[in-house]
């Protein structure tokens, strides 16, 4: 079993971190593949330059396993973040598109109503991620954060995305490049350490964290994150949750949760299974961001979480 890490050589955000690990002591070249890409080898990583949009590089992990004969164990993509703030960041989240339909247009990848299994290794890398560029003076002018689910590329592995924000002149940094090699290279454990978030190593013992709600970056999430010993499934920002009140003109008549239409129920289910699915032997616990929904969305959503048997944690519970 192995990890793929991806990068792709038209993204500067991508390509330099790449760059910086490869710089690293153990690498050789990797497999010979038929695609228009490199590949290196070090222990059990492998890392690709691909020359494409990596959010378009669907089923990049069986296209792998079908050239070389490896099984993929798990997918780390190098990417650029884009923010309308511009504010230098440097951001991790798992990937997925549950709340688009059949029929709307996917303009960053992905598939309607689909999410990939999110990799464990999330929130001990963020905490990671946190250390070291706080250790390269990165922090606190580079925002370390989460991200909810989001976008493509389709595939089955366990997946996230490592990015640098916001804009052409920090995707360029060099010191920001080297800090998510530093991230890749000791929280895959190729250097003298062992590896960061390694699930079957944990046990099950520690809970899973499925966020619901809130803005993009996550922050009532983040709090409980942060702390030692958590463990991140999917995160579904506002965005992702459409609702449909039942009685937009009588804001004050109890809504029936059952009426309440939109694509929130499905994305909610391929969530939490595919959160589950990444994390065996697990307790999944959803993290509602209560104060980001309006009553009747509150209520609907824990009734629907209540009739699947999805259990609901307070931070405390974490």
């Amino acid at each position: 079993m192995v990890t793929l890490v991806v990068a792709t050589t038209i993204d500067a955000a991508s390509i330099g971190p790449a760059s910086a690990l490869l710089s690293m002591p153990g690498w050789q070249p990797g497999p010979p593949w038929p695609e228009d890409a490199q590949s290196f080898v070090n222990k059990e990583v492998r890392l690709i330059k691909l020359g494409n949009r990596l959010v378009k590089e669907d089923h990049l992990d069986k296209r792998w396993e079908e050239a070389t004969g490896e099984s993929v164990n798990e997918v780390i993509f190098l990417s650029k973040h884009v923010a309308s703030s511009s504010r230098p960041a440097l951001t991790i989240h798992p990937i997925g598109t549950p709340h688009i339909s059949e029929g709307e247009v996917l303009v960053a990848g992905g598939k309607a109503g689909w999410v990939a299994p999110p990799n464990p290794r999330i929130g001990p890398w963020l905490r990671l991620l946190k250390t070291i560029a706080a250790s390269h003076n990165l922090s606190p002018e580079f925002e370390v954060t989460l991200e909810a689910t989001h976008h493509g590329p389709v595939i089955n592995s366990p997946t996230m995305f490592v990015e640098i924000g916001s804009t052409e002149e920090y995707w360029r940094r060099q010191d920001a490049a080297q800090t998510i090699a530093l991230l890749v290279w000791q929280g895959l454990g190729l250097g003298e350490g062992i590896s960061v978030g390694d699930w079957p190593r944990n046990n099950g013992k520690n809970k899973i964290l499925f966020g619901i709600g809130g803005g993009h970056y996550v922050p009532r999430h983040m709090d409980i994150v942060l702390k030692d010993g958590v463990w991140v499934g999917h995160l579904l920002s506002g965005y992702s949750l459409q609702m449909e009140d039942p009685n937009p003109s009588q804001p004050k008549v109890p809504v029936n949760a059952n009426a309440v239409g939109g694509t929130w129920r499905e994305a909610i289910k391929v969530a939490f299974e595919a959160t589950k699915m990444a994390f065996p032997g697990g307790e999944v616990l959803a993290h509602l961001d209560q104060k980001s929904f309006k009553s009747w969305q509150r209520n609907a959503i824990k009734g629907f979480l209540v009739d699947r048997n999805i259990k609901i944690g307070k931070p405390s519970d974490f």
